[in-house]
């Protein structure tokens, strides 16, 4: 028994032994691990504030603070006699901040059931809007110029809509839109694609996309400000911390006369209307300057739409109107201008001293060539070079033209020429974007397109400003306007003057040349267009307070009973203050449906109680 007990006391003793210095590691380790956890936590915590504090503290300051952006207003448009075309008026966007809401997928659900309950009509274009966007992508419109209930329940549900913000700015509105949509163009949201020519822009911005809108665009937008704002981690605003003002883009002051556009576009419409045509256009230009009087396209598009965010279906129908109501046809269409492209003709041949004032040429209908016929629209008789353009000699034209008999003729190298000194075939330069250059042909050119060499046919046909010559309104009415003003071809100009606060800059044409025919040869021409009204195809005018020279012009085209009906003309003759062309398209043969327009803005224009 002792035996045993002393072996248990002493299997007792060793044990204490054995367990004291195991229980003193154990301590010993959990210290150790205290001292070094407080080693890294007091390192991390003098990299993070000493090493790395200004990083975090300009990310903390970021989430907090925020700018939001102030939308400086576009400058006004106005007319020659300050009528406002354009100008502002408000409006207010639903704007999404994604930093606030595009990380969390629960948050973005929430956001996405509450902004459908304000803006139904809109989920599937929102939907697509707020899911497709990180928490890197910019600010950008959730709906533009909402109506004042959808804003008012979108400020009273702000607590439910994280990172949406109402925000109030300007946006256009035009005046007689119709009447002046293709000169103004219009403005609206940036696209991504507008972001790539213009990265300084944001997706809530706007921009100039037609028209002077685009066009002076540097101009018309203004330097946008910012209200700097605390937010708290639901991105909702605390208080405002202070604010840039934004400063406003200038005015355009325009050579447009406003009356003066109404007064031709609504002649025109009527003219359409009375005879069941669908399209036309119409320039008037100063010719002692090269200012812009009106331009005029008949049908047209409301351009407000745009300004106020149109909808992808309303935009589809204006593109796929047959009538093409957003094409600009007096500036980018091209049509063969048919007589009214004689004068030049005429003068080319007096240059080249083919002819002389008094040569006179026989029409009896029509000239043979070989097997080939072509033809007069009458039997003239024999006429001289004035008389020729009153009455439109088809004959004389194909004779100083193409050559006929002892003339030689310019040949398609001479009538190119003078076109080219006449602006065809070349843009004009117009202060407006999507301007065409029109078309003078050459042989060379026939036998690489069509292959086919040139003939003597082809030469008769552009004689009389048809065949493949093409030209738009407005370069005919700049090449009258050289012939009226004896012999200086201009810019044509839009603008007249760019107005920022008190600073007037002069925005006056240049001269694209100049004496460029003898002062002679253009008197002779100007008689022949005034014989067009006094004893020529344009009678309908003789009757006016105001003398008027003109050209009246048919080209042919598709089936042979449609026309492209022009008219030219300049006044008064003597001193003349005004050029006008009107381009009728789709008329029957010979109907000179361009005349009576042109007479009726005549007696308008020159009236006493408009001048």
């Amino acid at each position: 028994m002792d035996e045993i007990a002393d072996s248990a006391i002493m299997t007792e003793s060793d044990g204490a032994k054995i367990e004291t210095p195991f229980n003193k590691k154990i301590l010993n380790f959990f210290w150790f691990f205290i001292v070094f956890a407080l080693i890294i936590l007091l390192g991390r915590t003098f990299f993070l504030g000493v090493v790395k504090g200004e990083y975090y503290k300009e990310i903390a300051n970021g989430n907090r603070i925020k700018n939001i952006l102030v939308s400086a207003p576009r400058g006004k448009v106005y007319d020659r006699h300050g009528e406002v075309l354009a100008y502002n008026v408000p409006s207010t966007d639903l704007i999404a901040y994604p930093a606030d809401f595009a990380g969390d997928d629960y948050k973005k659900k929430n956001l996405l059931d509450n902004i459908r309950e304000i803006l139904p009509e809109e989920k599937d274009e929102i939907f697509e809007k707020i899911n497709n966007v990180s928490e890197n992508s910019d600010p950008f419109i959730v709906s533009h110029n909402i109506s004042q209930k959808e804003a008012l329940l979108a400020m009273e549900n702000q607590d439910n809509l994280p990172g949406i913000r109402v925000q109030q700015k300007a946006i256009r509105e035009y005046a007689d839109s119709l009447i002046f949509s293709h000169i103004l163009g219009y403005e609206s949201i940036v696209q991504k694609e507008d972001i790539e020519n213009n990265p300084d822009y944001a997706l809530t911005d706007s921009i100039g996309k037609r028209g002077l809108e685009k066009y002076y665009e540097k101009y018309l937008r203004g330097k946008h400000g910012k209200i700097k704002v605390e937010v708290n981690s639901m991105g909702e605003v605390v208080r405002e911390l202070g604010i840039v003002s934004p400063y406003p883009g200038s005015d355009l002051i325009l050579n447009i006369d406003a009356e003066l556009q109404k007064k031709i576009f609504d002649s025109l419409s009527a003219v359409l209307e009375k005879n069941n045509l669908k399209a036309g256009a119409a320039v008037a230009l100063d010719p002692k300057n090269g200012g812009v009087l009106a331009i005029v396209n008949v049908p047209s598009f409301d351009n407000n739409l745009f300004a106020k965010g149109i909808t992808s279906k309303n935009y589809s129908r204006l593109l796929n109107n047959p009538d093409k109501p957003m094409f600009n046809r007096s500036i980018s269409g091209e049509y063969p201008p048919g007589s009214t492209f004689k004068p030049i003709v005429a003068a080319g041949a007096l240059k080249e001293g083919l002819i002389d004032e008094h040569t006179e040429i026989e029409s009896k209908g029509g000239i043979n060539v070989g097997s080939w016929f072509f033809g007069d629209w009458k039997t003239h008789g024999f006429t001289d070079m004035r008389r020729a353009l009153a009455v439109s000699s088809d004959v004389y034209f194909y004779s100083i033209g193409g050559g006929y008999g002892n003339i030689e003729g310019l040949g398609i190298g001479g009538i190119k020429r003078y076109g080219e000194l006449f602006g065809i075939g070349e843009t004009t330069g117009i202060d407006l974007p999507g301007e065409a250059d029109g078309f003078l042909p050459t042989p060379a050119w026939k036998k690489e397109k069509i292959g086919e060499r040139w003939y003597v046919g082809n030469t008769y046909h552009a004689s009389i400003g048809q065949g493949y010559i093409t030209t738009t309104p407005l370069q005919i009415a700049n090449s009258v306007s050289a012939i009226a003003n004896n012999g200086t071809l201009y810019q044509p100009q839009i603008v007249s003057h760019i107005k920022k606060g008190d600073n007037v800059v002069n925005n006056k044409s240049e001269i694209i040349r100049e004496n460029f025919l003898d002062k002679n040869i253009l008197k002779i021409i100007r008689e022949g267009m005034r014989e067009t009204i006094t004893e020529g195809t344009a009678k309908q005018l003789s009757d006016l307070p105001v003398e008027v020279a003109g050209k009246t012009g048919t080209a042919q085209y598709g089936t042979k009973d449609k026309t492209y009906g022009w008219f030219a003309s300049f006044a008064p003759f003597d001193d003349p203050e005004i050029v006008i062309v009107v381009l009728v398209e789709g008329q029957e043969e010979e109907t000179y449906n361009a005349v009576p327009v042109t007479k009726e803005v005549y007696e308008w224009y020159f009236d006493e109680n408009n001048n």
